[in-house]
């Protein structure tokens, strides 16, 4: 059984854990933290310390819930879904996870994948009828609204005219002086490299790589990357080779590189960073 965070009441218990495993001392400490924080509407901050219970212990499933419902709550429905979508890869029949993914879903406008999800859930499950409901609206709203699918054109290059899918939580993008396309994917922790011909490739898969959303390339070919779970900016030379460009840099987002500057947005301390990369 879950801690859910509902609207703005919480509802507490002591041990209530869905994973088979109890999770380490502190990471328990800082879902507690996180739950004090929402009851005084201190929302970043509850979402900061869920994010670090589920550092601490990457399977701490109630940590995933709970900061999924924070994010909904505030209606930041991308991050949400991407936070459900890490619950149901772990625990497949956490059908309150699919049923959360199939609703925010629909706060998207995605109805294809609302519905994907909600025939997932078996219909004598705690969720069935919850799923069923949605599945009716859902029927009225296509209905009512229909959707027609447009398929985006390039504007400025006509290297890239088509949609590029099968990319895996995709976040950030960016793109080098010889044409190459590469996106970030943040549940995999892979950066793709397509091609100018659309041929995607994986351009480096490491473990320092950990939750990886902003891109940035350099006039040498030099990929930046916000690593938002390791709370640091990574580099990837040219050559392939991996370091750590910059540490303790708390919740990196997006990065911009204008000359020889590199800046960071920093979730964590509400700020921007400016990093001189000295050629």
């Amino acid at each position: 059984m879950k801690k859910l965070l509902v609207l703005l009441a919480i509802l507490i218990s002591t041990a209530t854990l869905t994973m088979a495993a109890e999770p380490s001392t502190d990471a328990i400490l800082q879902y507690n933290q996180g739950i004090d924080f929402y009851k005084t509407g201190q929302y970043d901050e509850a979402i900061d310390s869920f994010r670090c219970a589920i550092k601490l212990d990457p399977n701490y499933i109630d940590s995933y819930y709970n900061l999924g419902l924070v994010l909904e709550y505030l209606q930041q429905y991308d991050a949400a879904l991407v936070v459900f979508k890490q619950i149901i890869v772990r625990k497949p029949d956490d059908y309150d996870s699919v049923y959360k993914a199939a609703w925010i879903s629909t706060q998207l406008h995605e109805y294809k994948k609302a519905k994907t999800y909600l025939n997932i859930i078996p219909p004598n499950s705690k969720r069935g009828k919850d799923a069923q409901e949605l599945s009716k609206q859902l029927a009225l709203t296509i209905e009512m609204s229909p959707i027609e699918v447009v398929k985006p054109k390039a504007q400025s290059t006509e290297k890239y005219n088509d949609i590029f899918e099968n990319i895996t939580s995709p976040t950030g993008i960016t793109s080098d002086k010889s044409g190459n396309l590469f996106v970030a994917g943040f549940t995999d922790n892979v950066i793709t490299k397509i091609t100018p011909s659309g041929e995607k490739i994986i351009f480096v898969k490491n473990a320092k790589i950990d939750g990886p959303i902003g891109l940035a390339c350099d006039k040498d070919g030099n990929i930046y990357i916000a690593n938002y779970n390791k709370d640091n900016v990574l580099k990837v030379a040219s050559t392939g080779e991996i370091s750590v460009l910059i540490g303790n840099v708390k919740k990196p987002y997006c990065l911009y590189l204008e000359g020889n500057t590199l800046y960071v947005s920093c979730q964590g301390t509400s700020s921007v960073l400016r990093y001189n990369l000295n050629y």
